[in-house]
């Protein structure tokens, strides 16, 4: 059995509720009830990509260019240390320095991945990058909240 309420307003939250008083308990067979924030959109995933390729492709970062994945981590780590979240991080394997962990984007939350997009997108503004047609429009997309008018 798998059921999903997105708790939008009220009469939603209602019939979530009456359906989990509804569900028959058994220690021999128990149901977990897990509640998260909703994870990214798939807009905001076809979003995200068309940014960060615009990136790898105009940006040059301490005289590296940077994949679109190589650059999701960076913005990544960047976005968690301006939220104030310690980043994950190890020592390198034989000592080449510290390694941060990216955070996986295909779990983090809507509201989350908009500061990730607004993130790109204020870094490529200061780098020069000229955002492609496609990233224009989705980039407006995510400015209202990943709402169309």
């Amino acid at each position: 059995m798998k059921t999903q309420y997105c708790l939008v307003n009220d009469n939603v939250k209602r019939n979530a509720i009456a359906f989990i008083q509804s569900i028959e308990s058994n220690p021999r067979a128990p149901i977990v009830i897990d509640i998260r924030e909703e994870t990214r959109t798939d807009r905001q995933n076809r979003l995200l990509w068309p940014l960060l390729n615009d990136l790898s492709k105009q940006v040059t970062w301490y005289g590296e260019k940077l994949s679109d994945t190589e650059w999701k981590d960076l913005i990544t780590v960047f976005v968690e240390m301006s939220n104030g979240t310690q980043q994950k991080s190890a020592p390198a394997i034989e000592g080449g320095g510290r390694v941060y962990f990216g955070v996986r984007t295909s779990k983090s939350s809507r509201k989350y991945m908009i500061d990730v997009i607004e993130a790109i997108y204020w870094f490529g503004t200061q780098q020069g990058v000229k955002f492609s047609e496609s990233s224009k429009h989705r980039i407006e997309w995510a400015q209202r909240g990943g709402k169309y008018e």
